[in-house]
């Protein structure tokens, strides 16, 4: 949610969490300033921490490859570099809640966020929060959320980072990095420029015998800057402060068959500043944010503004007990070819942590938003952690939830013009997990399986439907979404051998429970673009300087329409990588990467008749100084 806190106490970014267990107590000699820890409140609910290599594997590269090949997620993607919405327990792109350390970055206009235009550069550490979080981050988070944080250290001296990326298609990205700390003063500065052109081979399915082609019009390029600031003001206070410029500039991937020459422009600014004030049971917060967006298409312009502050104190009552209480409010702006209009958002919040034996841990969260002069629905949680069995070398434990969450209309559904509903009202879902964790660590291997069931109700699902001459959102649709996740790693060292396995697997039922019209017969089906299974899984065997990685994703089949009667046909990749770390002179350390990206040379669509690329390779090369 909010970086609300400043978390003191020094966390891996190397290992993959799904569950967390409550942080007791606070350290106050402070070296690093990190985001909230997202678990401390949220018992119960599932969280996933994409590990550091996966984030190195796709310098250069936007975030949604790293979610489409490294997570059991599965992200719409309109072509490579183009337009790529996430889908998280089946839920609508508008149903996830994306923040930039604490900043929430889903267009107020759209509803959703392009996980094609966040570059892997632009953070450094990703969290992704499984299922309804509404009563945690507000609206939109009721399929999920994903959390991007900047992370700042102290007392490392002077650093210089070069990432070179080069790679079929043109691809050439480039990042560089400095940075500066001493005691109480930390710096940062980031520049990337990220470049591909494209143009590969494919076979056009709307042309007569599906002749090989090769894609025209789908360059993209993009370049922006991060400026990361944070000062010890004293052993009980620290500021931080985070900039962002991002530019991209696209020529929109046709559909097969079509000759269009779409070009959009994104532009996003985003700025936060954090006060953290601190004792040894007590951390007030106040932050104060802006998140400017406009896209340019084909030269018609839509700009957006969102103008945050707020403030929380997270007070460790005792050992069995804490609180955080805080207030949001958010000022939104739209400039839209259509509309102008202005929405003031305002949320009190509050999060309890109950403890009442070491093996139990309670969270009820409860928040409350008021948006342009209506109340959104009352969003409650409840969760629990229990591990009921702890031995030796082997744990166990199991953990559920419920709660409610809700999604306000976009600025879009309410004021569009013609077609604008002011009246129209908010989406609202109510959701149930339940799962079991088992860990085990003896001998050097270590083994973690995680299995999750959860059920979800959407309803007052909103959908545009022509009325007359022009189109119009009503709330019309209500879906179930039902299904099973998994998740597992071990791994096992054999003297300078290291062997780490993982892999996930999505199961997702989102059926229709309503027609819309006399002549809808999508009740009873799957919601289109929604794969029932998706299946990951990846092997690294590091030795020495040394380590090699295979990465394998499927994804199964997705229907075209409500009506369940065509398909894109199920796909698999394979990709194939090796990486070496050399020290040239005493204060260089560089490294060197090859991969194979889609080794099998498969022929696939994600979205029917949007080409993707077949088999490619990419070069990276990164120095440290």
């Amino acid at each position: 949610m909010l970086i609300s806190l400043l978390y003191l106490v020094s966390l891996s970014l190397d290992t993959v969490t799904y569950q967390h267990s409550l942080q007791d107590t606070v350290e106050l000699h402070a070296i690093d300033v990190y985001a909230a820890p997202l678990e401390k409140f949220s018992h119960g609910q599932t969280l996933q921490t994409i590990d550091s290599r996966d984030l190195a594997d796709f310098q250069g590269q936007a975030f949604a490859e790293v979610l489409q090949q490294r997570t059991g997620l599965f992200l719409r993607q309109y072509g490579p570099g183009m337009l790529a919405s996430l889908t998280m327990r089946g839920t609508s792109a508008g149903h996830n809640a994306v923040f930039w350390n604490g900043l929430p970055v889903n267009s107020p206009s759209l509803g959703q966020a392009d996980f094609s235009i966040i570059p892997v550069g632009g953070f450094d550490q990703a969290t992704i929060h499984y299922g309804s979080a509404g009563a945690l981050y507000g609206t939109d988070a009721i399929g999920g959320a994903v959390h991007l944080n900047s992370r700042n250290q102290f007392n490392q001296g002077h650093q210089t980072r070069i990432n070179t990326t080069l790679g079929s298609f043109g691809r050439w990205n480039q990042l560089v990095a400095y940075e500066f700390s001493n005691k109480n003063f930390s710096t940062r500065t980031r520049a990337y420029r990220n470049y591909t052109k494209n143009n590969f081979k494919f076979n056009n399915l709307a042309r007569a015998g599906s002749p090989e082609e090769r894609q025209r019009h789908a360059a993209v390029e993009q370049f922006g800057a991060m400026q990361d600031l944070a000062w010890n003001l004293s052993k009980k206070q620290q500021l931080s402060t985070s900039i962002w410029y991002n530019f991209t500039d696209r020529q929109i991937q046709p559909v097969m068959g079509s000759n269009d020459r779409d070009q959009q422009l994104d532009r996003n600014f985003r700025a936060v500043v954090d006060y953290n004030q601190f004792s040894s049971n007590l951390i007030w917060n106040i932050k104060s944010g802006v998140v400017l967006d406009e896209i340019d298409f084909n030269g018609s312009l839509s700009q957006t503004a969102q103008y945050l502050l707020s403030t929380d104190v997270d007070w460790t009552v005792s050992e069995k007990l804490q609180s955080k209480s805080g207030i949001r409010h958010n000022h939104v702006r739209g400039n839209l070819s259509s509309y102008q209009a202005t929405d003031d958002r305002t949320e009190f919040y509050q999060a309890i942590n109950i403890r009442p034996i070491s093996d139990l841990a309670i969270s009820i969260n409860l928040r409350q938003m008021l948006y342009d002069g209506t109340l959104a629905p009352f969003t409650p949680s409840a969760g629990a952690d229990w591990t009921f069995r702890k031995g030796e070398y082997n744990k166990i434990s199991t953990h559920t939830t419920i709660s409610r969450s809700f999604k306000i209309p976009t600025l879009n559904d309410r004021f569009w013009v013609p077609g604008g509903n002011p009246d129209i009202e908010p989406e609202k879902s109510v959701s149930s997990e339940i799962g079991l964790k088992q860990e085990l660590e003896k001998d050097g291997f270590q083994l973690k399986n995680q299995i999750n069931l959860y059920s979800m109700w959407v309803d007052n699902w909103i959908i545009w439907l022509p009325r007359g001459s022009f189109w119009s959102p009503e709330n019309i649709r209500e879906v179930r979404n039902q299904g099973i996740e998994y998740f597992g790693s071990a791994s096992k060292t054999y003297g300078n051998v290291k062997v780490s396995l993982s892999a996930t697997y999505n199961y997702t039922l989102a059926t229709i429970l309503n027609s819309i019209s006399s002549n809808d017969r999508s009740q009873g089906n799957q919601l289109p673009l929604t794969p029932k299974h998706k299946a990951q899984g990846n092997i690294r065997i590091a030795y020495q300087a040394t380590e090699a990685m295979i990465n394998g994703h499927w994804v199964g089949e997705r229907y075209v329409n409500t009506d369940n009667i065509s398909a894109v046909a199920p796909y698999g990749l394979l990709d194939l990588g090796i990486s070496h770390k050399l020290k040239l002179f005493s204060m260089v350390n560089t490294s060197i990467g090859f991969q194979v990206n889609n080794l099998t040379n498969s022929n696939y669509q994600v979205l029917r008749l949007r080409a993707m690329p077949g088999r490619n390779y990419q070069i990276n090369i990164n120095v440290n100084l």
